[in-house]
């Protein structure tokens, strides 16, 4: 990665504020009920190879057909109105995604509304809890010897349903708040030193892999 892909910690945490401000601002495709930073901004690394951010977001489980079957006769998208907000995608048509079997896909149109394509950041979302899916992908990437998909572990929530942590930021800002290195992250969760250091490389070398905007989505 080129310095010019790196970003300067500063300008990385004042894109974190934007990046909140905006799910706090603006109508979004689901609910989002948790905001996270994990990863290099956690650690008070400067610069930062890429910004590493987690949602927390519902699953609609009451859907509209009747907006569903109109948005897919005018756009040959399916969902919209049931998976994602038929209001917010005519409200914001360019950011509506679609999955490869055609459906919207709440991440991906998440990841349009918030990010720039060009921005080395990372967006993780899944409507369970941060710890709760670090446990969860942990256990399937030992399972499978599949490391590169660990969720890093060292996270900060800094937003709750409209709450700021403000007193988080600003330790954010100052690198006040101390996390063990990736390998000792995941010993503390039981996995054995040999194994940890592994898949410590293992999520490294994935992570340089990727430029630009990323996304991935999960449901627990």
């Amino acid at each position: 990665m080129t310095d010019s892909q790196r970003l300067d910690r500063d300008a990385a945490l004042d894109r974190v504020e934007q990046f909140i401000e905006t799910v706090d601002d603006e109508p979004m495709p689901v609910p989002v009920r948790e905001i996270w930073v994990y990863g290099d901004v956690a650690l008070g690394l400067d610069p930062i190879e890429r910004l590493d951010i987690y949602l927390k977001k519902d699953i609609r489980l009451r859907g509209d057909s009747e907006a569903a079957e109109a948005y897919y006769e005018q756009h040959a998208v399916k969902g919209v109105g049931q998976s994602v907000s038929a209001e917010w995608a005519e409200s914001y048509p360019e950011y509506v995604r679609a999955n490869d079997s055609g459906h919207a896909a709440p991440e991906k149109c998440l990841a349009a509304h918030l990010l720039g394509e060009s921005e080395p950041i990372h967006l993780e979302v899944c409507n369970a809890s941060f710890d709760e899916n670090v446990t969860q992908r942990l256990r399937g990437a030992l399972a499978r010897e599949s490391y590169e998909q660990i969720l890093d572990p060292r996270g900060v929530c800094l937003w709750v349903d409209g709450q700021w942590d403000h007193d988080l930021l600003d330790k954010l800002r100052g690198g006040e708040l101390p996390f063990p290195t990736l390998s000792g992250a995941l010993e503390q969760m039981g996995v054995d030193s040999e194994t940890a250091e592994e898949a410590a490389d293992r999520v490294s070398r994935y992570r340089t892999e990727h430029t630009g905007a990323t996304v991935r989505g999960d449901i627990i």
